[in-house]
């Protein structure tokens, strides 16, 4: 697969500027179509007690005029850093609707959805909580998340780790992010397992993985290990420890027995990366 359009949500939040910076320099890696989404926070927006003037007799009246011109300067904003950063096929769309429903809907129509890590520092722009575990579950397309600290990540990912265990869900990840492992530079496929899990290995089909990559002219290693600790603690350990600047991983749902058996590593990942992660689910 390519990505021809590369979605990505933009909000009032302190980072959205560097979002819209990543998706734009993964679509011009990707040759790709950008579509920068903007809901305009109609149904689940939060208003600043400040924003409108007391006495108004329309309050709801003024408050989505406030909410609309607020997305439309996010929409200037957007457009502006894409000319000052060079030509590229793009588009916004301010939408109304609850930004979930939006942001999945419109995701469907694209190959990945750039999204961010839940940030701190936007309590008082929004009460979507999760929004990219949502969207993981609902658009049906994988997503990158920025994390909400750190560097500009500039550049695009040279060193990734993909966490391998043998699941639909990592299999759909590793598909999914094929077009960026193929420009990276060094690409390890881990593999981790608990120390009572003898059979492991032999269910991973690590040599064979590592073939199909090599057919998709991707040159991986693999790296496998036994840790008496999470997996999520693990994952993340590795890519501190081999420097690595994307994640790839599958995302499990919020049901059943693997989401208790490994759910919880999708979401410590979500709440503590510390680079750009590529789930799918």
């Amino acid at each position: 697969m390519n990505y021809r359009t590369i979605l990505v949500h933009l909000d009032h939040s302190d980072r959205s500027p560097l979002r819209g910076a990543v998706a734009a320099r993964w679509s011009r890696a990707h040759a790709a179509h950008l579509v920068g989404l903007v809901p305009t926070a109609l149904h689940d927006g939060v208003i600043p007690a400040d924003a409108i003037a007391t006495g108004m007799s329309d309050y709801i009246a003024e408050s989505a005029d406030y909410l609309r011109r607020r997305a439309e300067a996010i929409a200037r904003e957007f457009r502006a850093s894409i000319a000052a950063s060079g030509p590229l096929s793009y588009e916004v769309r301010l939408v109304d609707g609850a930004t979930v429903d939006a942001v999945a809907r419109h995701g469907r129509t694209s190959d990945l959805v750039v999204l961010g890590q839940d940030d701190a520092s936007s309590r008082n722009d929004t009460v979507v909580r999760a929004l990219a575990e949502q969207v993981l579950l609902e658009a049906g397309q994988p997503v990158l998340v920025v994390p909400s600290v750190g560097d500009a990540f500039e550049g695009m990912p040279k060193n990734v780790i993909v966490a391998w265990d043998g699941s639909r869900e990592a299999a759909m990840a590793l598909r999914a992010a094929l077009p960026a492992l193929r420009q990276g530079v060094r690409v390890t496929l881990v593999s981790l397992r608990h120390p009572r899990d003898e059979e492991q290995a032999q269910r991973l089909l690590v040599p064979e993985m590592i073939q199909y990559l090599l057919r998709h002219g991707v040159n991986a290693r693999a790296e496998s290990g036994v840790t008496e600790s999470s997996f999520g603690d693990a994952l993340l350990s590795l890519v501190s420890d081999l420097g690595a600047d994307l994640l790839v991983m599958g995302g499990y749902g919020h049901s059943r027995l693997r989401e208790r058996i490994a759910g919880g590593v999708s979401r410590q990942i979500f709440s503590q990366m510390t680079v750009p992660v590529l789930m799918a689910h």
